[in-house]
């Protein structure tokens, strides 16, 4: 079998790149395609179309500026898809650019499958419409996304989710505190972990709010955790006089051994919460409260990092655009370095989280049925 896949992001790049395993556990012969990044390549054994990190904009602005590049990458995967004629094509997440691939492979008569639903229910809802048109199935990594897809007319299926598996693998091959800051060279000192984002965007956003946060605690040690395809010179930039390492293809170690972390909302929320660390989730963009009033009238839900929505509870400080400041930062970050009932409530929390996400593999459990559809 033959499968055209996109992964538009660093997560989509790590979870397709588990799938693509399965596939390959599924049908040895499997052949792939695929736009995204080095951890799909190392899989397929071929380089990307076109790599996700030349595709990560966010942001109407940022996309408008760039519209014309956008576009280009979308013609380049349709004459891609074209010339290759996949049997199926599988999309990952980034549905601004993956739901117009889906309607073109359909119109195709090619079977779409979606592994990571688009955050539809989040907002711009009116996106299910175009998911029940042009995609065939759909693979939802949150146990709450079927019943709404039900609600809205449209089967769905919960396969588990990738971030229980990827935290459990790494976690088998973590050291003690002390091997760990010996490897990286690190102070002997407790750390307070930065995970800023993949995008350069959100890295200028906000690092320099969380340094700034971190500084204010000095027997601590600020640890940066480096994103793929990210040059050090960035981080060194955004830096400028506050003193902090950066660390490279170590998220997961760094973050486990943290006494706490400040996250930018994504997937990495939900990596700090199964690695049990308590977290600031922390989301600048622009800091307009204009901008915080507009989204927020756009989202339908109470939530928006995925371990209070996947609880339905405040289970992390979610600090959003101009919210999330200096000052509101160490203040929820102070209480989470003591012994406090902060600190409690929070890891009990996450107890919660990880019962509702169950224990399946994801990447199998999606991979045996995309092969089974495809019989």
């Amino acid at each position: 079998m033959k499968y055209f896949i996109i992964a538009g992001e660093a997560s989509g790049d790590l979870h397709a790149s588990h799938l693509i395993s399965s596939l390959k556990q599924q049908d040895p012969q499997a052949e792939f395609r695929f736009l995204g990044g080095d951890l799909m390549a190392a899989q397929a054994g071929v380089q990307p179309i076109i790599h996700y990190r030349d595709m990560a904009y966010m942001g109407f602005a940022d996309v408008v500026r760039h519209l014309g590049k956008i576009l280009g990458f979308l013609g380049t995967a349709r004459r891609a898809i074209d010339e290759w004629q996949p049997g199926a094509v599988i999309l990952v997440d980034y549905p601004s650019f993956n739901l117009k691939v889906a309607k073109y492979a359909h119109n195709l008569g090619i079977p779409v499958h979606y592994f990571i639903s688009p955050k539809v229910w989040v907002w711009k809802e009116w996106r299910v419409k175009d998911i029940r048109r042009y995609v065939n199935h759909m693979y939802c990594i949150l146990p709450f996304e079927p019943d709404w897809y039900k609600d809205h007319g449209y089967q769905a299926t919960y396969v588990g989710n990738p971030t229980v598996q990827e935290v459990a693998l790494a976690s088998e091959h973590f050291t003690d505190f002390d091997h760990f800051i010996e490897k990286y060279r690190l102070a002997d000192r407790p750390i307070i972990a930065l995970v800023p984002g993949s995008r350069v965007r959100e890295i200028r956003d906000n690092l320099p709010l969380m340094l700034e946060a971190a500084s204010h605690h000095p027997d601590y040690q600020a640890v940066i955790a480096a994103a793929p395809g990210i040059d050090d010179s960035l981080y060194r930039q955004v830096m400028g006089d506050h003193n902090a390492v950066v660390l490279r293809d170590a998220t997961y170690p760094l973050v486990h051994h943290a006494r706490a972390a400040l996250v930018t909302s994504g997937t990495a929320t939900l990596e700090t919460a199964l690695l049990g660390t308590p977290q600031v989730a922390c989301y600048r963009f622009n800091g307009s409260k204009w901008s915080y009033n507009f989204y927020r009238r756009l989202l339908s839900g109470k939530y928006v990092t995925l371990p209070n929505l996947i609880t339905d509870e405040p289970v992390i400080p979610e600090l959003l655009m101009h919210l999330c400041t200096v000052d509101a930062i160490d203040e929820h970050l102070t209480q989470l370095l003591g012994d406090t009932g902060q600190r409690s409530a929070m890891l009990e929390g996450y107890r919660r989280l990880a019962d509702r996400l169950g224990t399946d593999v994801c990447t199998t459990t999606a991979a045996r049925l995309i092969s089974a559809s495809m019989s």
